[in-house]
């Protein structure tokens, strides 16, 4: 199966910095360059038009960060653009940033409540994930939906953990909803 873009990209920029040494360092400047695209969108029409050659595109990206970042990640986005993947730039930062994380032990927790949980609550949470899990640190998000009713949903990475009371009851109603009754088998 055929690695994705990203990933080839993003492996080959973690290998670098880890044998380099400067992990926490690349990690920063992917966050800069992430921001200043995200914060440009005329920059991707310009890089994703099709009627500007890829040696403007090159000189393009090599202005705005050549001096700013290190040559290694403005050499990679030169390949990035020159092998017309430019459209896939920020999954290739993204899972970069996603693979020093693993690599440092850093979890994402997304965290929904049915109310607005307080700094206490928010701390409980996050050391109870820190004790049952393999990571020394996480990034915490948390989201308040209402419609949960009760209790919490914790996600990290593809795993889900559902205590909310809308899932309990959705359980309870589709159990309940299992039983069948036989007429005559119920005692007056």
């Amino acid at each position: 199966m055929a690695k994705l873009v990203s990933n080839t990209y993003g492996d080959a920029l973690f290998e670098l910095a880890v044998e380099e040494n400067r992990l926490d360092a690349m990690s920063e400047e992917v966050r800069v360059v992430t921001q200043a695209i995200q914060e440009n969108p005329d920059l991707a029409g310009v890089m994703n038009h099709p009627k500007i050659d890829k040696e403007n595109k090159v000189k393009l990206i090599e202005d705005i960060f050549k001096g700013r970042v290190s040559d290694e990640l403005v050499g990679l986005m030169r390949m990035i653009v020159e092998k017309d993947h430019y459209k896939e730039i920020e999954s290739v930062f993204a899972y970069f940033i996603d693979k020093v994380k693993e690599y440092k032990n850093i979890g994402t927790a997304y965290v929904t409540s049915a109310i607005q949980l307080s700094d206490e609550q928010k701390a409980a949470v996050e050391n109870r994930l820190l004790a049952t899990t393999k990571y020394v640190k996480f990034e915490m998000h948390y989201e308040v939906d209402a419609g949960l009713i009760g209790g919490m949903v914790i996600r990290i990475g593809d795993r889900v953990v559902d205590s909310s009371i809308k899932t309990k009851l959705y359980n309870l109603t589709r159990d309940l909803s299992k039983i069948q009754l036989k007429v005559g088998e119920c005692a007056p």
